[in-house]
């Protein structure tokens, strides 16, 4: 039997940029990608800590230390400049596996820095 389990998790990253008329997507800074083991085009799940809204999208890497977390497209719609987000992955493995895997976990500190 396989499973969808959590991945990784960036909690409470904070919004630093919405640019309504890029093709959409989330660029996140490249250290929280690989902090969290996340990849570029990798699909995410983007909950909004102040409003609570919830959408997919895929990642684009932004410029590593820049702390840039931007929602594109549609995306930015469901949030604004200085709003807390957390940022899931899941991935899908066999049942007996997911009892030991451990997903990556990143708490960012101001900033969004590591």
């Amino acid at each position: 039997m396989q499973i969808e389990i959590l991945k990784s998790k960036i909690h409470r990253a904070v919004i630093t940029e919405a640019n309504l008329h890029y093709v959409g997507s989330l660029t996140l800074d490249e250290s929280l990608m690989e902090a969290a083991n996340l990849i570029e085009n990798e699909k995410v799940q983007i909950v909004n800590v102040n409003n609570g809204s919830r959408i997919e999208t895929y990642l684009i890497k932004g410029k590593r230390g820049s702390g840039v977390c931007c929602l594109n497209g549609p995306a930015a719609r469901r949030g604004a400049v200085g709003d807390i987000v957390v940022i899931i992955s899941y991935a899908t493995m066999d049942f007996e596996e997911a009892k030991q895997f451990k997903p990556s976990l990143v708490f960012p500190k101001d900033g969004n820095f590591l």
